[in-house]
């Protein structure tokens, strides 16, 4: 297979091909006529098993490893469970982080409905980010 037709065959782009060729993911031979890659049904496979395992959150080079032991006839698996349970353990400390700033950031917007748009005076540059967390502001802009 061509370039192109290994990505049709994969349901991607042929620069993701190319790409994951020059990465050493896929294994190409030359074709001593034209000098074009030519890919096999095992170049699929990989290219199958890489986009999946890039859904799944693993990187290139990890990918590139997991190739390379499942190429040496070494099971990936147990090194696979261990970058993924690592993986899942900080994306789970993304997303807490992404609450708590999705928090802060409605706290913020509602005490901003009630404070009036400020001018910079060379001692503020917004008062809105400047005294959003402060409990005074409220009291302070009532009075």
């Amino acid at each position: 297979m061509k370039v192109n037709e290994l990505a049709k065959a994969a349901g991607t782009s042929a620069d993701t091909v190319r790409y994951y060729a020059r990465e050493g993911l896929l294994n190409p031979a030359r074709d001593p006529v034209n000098n074009y890659q030519q890919f096999t049904a095992d170049d699929l496979r990989r290219l199958k098993f890489a986009r999946k395992a890039r859904q799944l959150g693993f990187s290139l080079p990890e990918i590139k490893t997991i190739l390379d032991q499942a190429d040496d006839h070494h099971s990936p698996c147990p090194m696979v469970r261990d970058v993924f349970e690592k993986r899942l353990h900080s994306v789970e400390q993304q997303v807490a982080e992404l609450l708590q700033l999705r928090d802060r950031m409605r706290s913020a917007l509602s005490a901003w409905q009630a404070m009036p748009d400020g001018t910079p005076d060379g001692h503020t540059i917004c008062q809105l980010i400047e005294h959003w967390d402060d409990p005074d502001s409220a009291s302070q802009q009532k009075e």
